[in-house]
């Protein structure tokens, strides 16, 4: 068989979803229907539906229109968070969100790769941690592994490769570090 259409050299390593098939698809409708539909932007509709899938949602959550969440049971999001429209959070592993986060529109929260030093091109999950106080600029994305410290701020369209201090503001690709966090 051709190398490139057997499929068989794709593996997943050790990866778990967390969940049977049928719990799967019953999120995958859902997060159809109620997440990534614009047309729905009632928000405690959504945590409702977060917390019966298994995340844990504190109190004033807000999940904008448009939000593509892969496995809620993965998902932790602290009290008076902030999900804008068509933000990502492909959690093939844990992503814990603290109080007062901010992740903007469009921003992608990505705990997935693959190894390119395999034929096999396995996948690598790591978790992602966005502590009190971070913020997640519009179209930025946050890469496998990484913390976004206390009150970090990741800027508009930059791409986080590597911790965040805390009450630090990064940005670029790959981020830098470009001034402290002054909050008054």
């Amino acid at each position: 068989m051709n190398r490139l259409t057997d499929l068989s050299v794709y593996t997943t390593g050790d990866f778990k979803t967390g969940a049977g098939a049928v719990k799967r698809l019953l999120w995958y409708i859902i997060n159809v229907v109620f997440f990534i539909n614009p047309l729905n932007p009632i928000s405690s509709l959504k945590v409702a539906f977060l917390r019966s899938f298994g995340a844990k949602v504190g109190k004033g959550v807000v999940i904008k229109p448009a939000v593509n969440i892969k496995y809620p049971w993965k998902l932790s999001i602290g009290d008076y968070s902030w999900i804008g429209e068509n933000a990502w959070i492909d959690n093939l592993a844990e992503v814990s969100i603290g109080k007062n986060c901010c992740i903007s529109q469009g921003a992608m929260l990505l705990c997935g790769n693959h190894n390119f030093k395999k034929s096999s091109f396995d996948l690598i999950t790591l978790s992602i941690i966005l502590e009190d106080g971070a913020w997640v600029g519009a179209h930025s994305v946050v890469c496998p592994g990484v913390v976004c410290s206390s009150h970090s701020v990741l800027a508009v369209n930059s791409v986080a490769t590597k911790n965040l201090e805390a009450f630090s503001i990064y940005q670029g690709n790959p981020a830098t570090k470009v001034k402290d966090r002054i909050i008054e």
